[in-house]
């Protein structure tokens, strides 16, 4: 006799990619400060969004600067938890400013060297430029691909890989953090206003102790 347990499929949910998204809280005031600061840091150097490893702003030692390199630190043992990571982690935080004036967007790249990458979103503008053309833009949005190159070839309606673009329109005050081996693509800023954000990746300091058995 064939139990029902033996009658039933076994289905597995292979290779998940996380990503973690969160708004962090007491972000309204901090983001007025940081806006300030940064705003500030771009009029002494108009090259610090793209000179992104010639220094790392989380350890500035402003008050502002420093509550954010806090919330990234709990975001990062946040995000090892779910994965079912239970042991310590000694890792450390690169992070630089964004600054996206009008027109200005980032090509689509990844992070090589680190485990984990994340932005933090201090100011996003809402009121956008009105421009003729096209009317399926998505200014300051930003899009995570697939890793698996053409793994929605073959996929039908209601399959999961039908679309290899997932798409997030962030809000002032949310972090996300995601494998840094994700190739992602940030939409360009359609307003007069600055889009401020604040990115880091997460290095871990290597142990044998992560090796997995």
């Amino acid at each position: 006799m064939i139990s029902e347990k033996q009658q039933n499929p076994n289905f597995f949910n292979l290779w998940p990619t996380i990503f973690m998204r969160h708004v962090l809280p007491g972000c309204e005031v901090a983001n007025v400060t940081l806006t300030k600061l940064i705003e500030h840091l771009d009029l002494q150097d108009p090259n610090t969004t793209t000179d992104y490893l010639k220094a790392n702003l989380l350890e500035h030692n402003h008050p502002a600067i420093q509550w954010l390199k806090n919330s990234f630190q709990y975001a990062v043992l946040d995000y090892a938890r779910h994965i079912g990571i239970d042991y310590k982690l000694d890792f450390s935080i690169q992070g630089w400013p964004n600054i996206n004036k009008f027109g200005d967007y980032h090509s689509l790249h990844n992070h090589p060297h680190s485990w984990l990458s994340g932005t933090y979103y201090i100011k996003v503008p809402q009121i956008q430029v009105d421009l003729p053309g096209r009317n399926d833009r998505d200014p300051n949005a930003i899009s995570f691909f697939d890793p698996r190159p053409q793994a929605n070839m073959l996929a039908i309606k209601s399959d999961p890989n039908v679309d290899p673009e997932f798409r997030i329109q962030p809000t002032a005050g949310e972090l996300l953090i995601w494998p840094s081996f994700i190739h992602h693509f940030v939409h360009p800023n359609l307003s007069n206003e600055n889009r401020i954000s604040l990115s880091c990746n997460i290095i871990l300091r290597w142990k044998d102790s992560y090796i997995p058995k």
